[in-house]
């Protein structure tokens, strides 16, 4: 597998190889997900509807998800500035 980080912010569509671009799509979907998802817990939080034991639950589920990112990003060889994908005019994904 080619390393993604070669594709200068760009999804790698080789091919011979479409898979390497198609796990780099799906990782950088998630990726985006992952974000969004953090960002909406910590607005809960930070409004004080959640009890103690919902935050500490919803810290223990983020820091599990971002184990599991960093899992599936060494096992498909890429990094994180892989997954911020340029979309030309309107810059940078994440």
């Amino acid at each position: 597998m080619q390393p993604a980080s070669q594709t200068n912010g760009r999804i790698n569509l080789d091919p011979d190889n479409p898979e390497d671009g198609l796990a780099q799509l799906v990782m950088t979907v998630i990726e985006l997900l992952r974000q969004i998802v953090e960002r909406h817990a910590m607005r809960r939080v930070e409004g004080g509807t959640l009890s103690d034991q919902q935050i500490e639950d919803l810290g223990v589920a983020l820091m599990n998800l971002e184990d599991k990112m960093e899992e599936l990003k060494e096992v498909f060889g890429l990094e994180a500035e892989d997954l911020n994908i340029d979309l030309g005019p309107l810059g940078n994904l994440l």
